[in-house]
């Protein structure tokens, strides 16, 4: 089941078929059995299921076929940690007490991927997902609603899709207080209501859903905002060069390939790219809070960049100075003679985009203008 209270769209195709297996065999079965009335009820439970997903826009699509799927770990390092008292703790309720000795070396600073290989692949190369801070691959995955996210669109194109959890986040997992001395930094609720231009800004929020102040005509599922916060996890402040570190040992081992990458995630994609520029066929830069080192951006000249932004970025406090570092990054990679193509949403029509575009209602507009891109660059078989 998916966020929005219903199954994923890609199953709506098997879903059928198996509907349709299980009513052939219950009537096979009632045949045998002789009992007309057990035939009756199975074929109403049946049929009314099958009704269900007709009509439910969630399952609209062909089930997606892969040649492979799976998941790893990439990067990390060890740490030895000394001098602590060992304990003894209850590890479960009821349990027998275990000394615990949080002496000796430590795995740290890893991070998860997950890969989906479509049967009939189309992106000459693989598509590596970063998301931003704050968040996780689930960024990617179904919307807050229960519609398809950019992970299945991407996959439905023929993208071999790399979808990761950045370090500290998520199934990537956590560091002891000894290796990351900084504190986590936790959103409320209203955070990115306010933050993610969803909201008319800093006051928008409420806890009655009614009484919120939503951007007028603004794309973001708002009826889903809670299943939103479900997804967002703590962040720390002095862990960069371990999540960039973890993102290089990633494009070292699947690429040459292509990156999409939101928000936070900029800082990294941009000095992964300039410390690897010829494993970087091409960049999508998605509303990208940091930029790149503008005096290395010249490494970047033999790689097509795509930066897109969305809707309401003159009404917030923020993001008309972070737009400007994007374009300001972009600027220094045409003048070292790179290609660098700016679309702002609204300019070709795309209106009403919050900073999540990739959960906004329109995002598969968006992310077939992304693949039109690509496809002009030559990119796709």
């Amino acid at each position: 089941m998916n966020a929005g209270g219903g199954p994923r769209s890609r199953t709506g195709g098997l879903l059928l078929r198996m509907v349709a297996k299980r009513l052939r065999m219950s009537q096979t079965m009632a045949t045998k059995s002789g009992s007309e009335t057990m035939r009756k009820i199975l074929l109403s439970i049946l049929l009314g299921a099958a009704t269900t997903i007709a009509m439910n826009p969630a399952f609209a699509g062909e089930p997606i076929a892969l040649r492979d799927m799976g998941s790893f770990h990439v990067g990390g390092r060890v740490v030895e940690i000394s001098g602590k008292p060992v304990k003894e703790l209850v590890l479960g309720a009821g349990g027998v007490p275990a000394k615990i000795d949080p002496n000796g070396p430590y795995q740290v600073e890893q991070m998860y991927v997950q890969y989906f290989l479509p049967q009939n692949r189309k992106g000459k190369y693989p598509l590596l997902m970063w998301h931003g801070g704050g968040l996780t691959g689930v960024t990617y995955e179904s919307t807050p609603d229960g519609r398809e996210g950019w992970l299945n669109m991407f996959i439905r194109k023929g993208w071999d899709v790399y979808n990761s959890d950045a370090v500290e986040r998520g199934r990537s997992g956590f560091a002891p207080p000894d290796v990351w001395n900084s504190e986590p930094n936790f959103l409320t609720k209203a955070n990115p209501f306010e933050r993610f231009r969803i909201g008319q800004g800093a006051g928008s929020w409420n806890a009655d859903p009614a009484k919120r102040k939503v951007n007028v005509g603004s794309q973001f599922p708002v009826e889903a905002y809670d299943n939103f916060t479900k997804q967002v996890v703590p962040r720390w402040t002095n862990t960069d060069e371990a999540i960039i570190a973890a993102y290089t040992a990633l494009v070292d081992k699947v690429c040459p390939c292509v990156l999409l990458f939101h928000s936070q995630a900029g800082g990294f994609g941009f000095a992964v790219a300039q410390a690897r520029p010829d494993k970087i066929k091409a960049i999508v830069a998605v509303e990208p809070a940091v930029a790149g080192d503008k005096a290395q951006a010249g490494k970047l000249k033999n790689i097509p960049t795509l930066i897109v932004y969305g809707d309401y970025i003159p009404l917030d406090s923020r993001w008309p100075k972070m737009r400007q570092i994007g374009l300001d990054y972009g600027e220094a990679v045409r003048a070292a003679g790179g290609m660098v193509d700016v679309v702002n949403l609204p300019e070709v029509g795309i209106k009403g985009n919050s900073h999540m575009l990739m959960m906004d209602k329109n995002n598969a507009q968006i992310a077939d203008l992304i693949q039109k891109w690509v496809v002009d660059k030559g990119l796709v078989e």
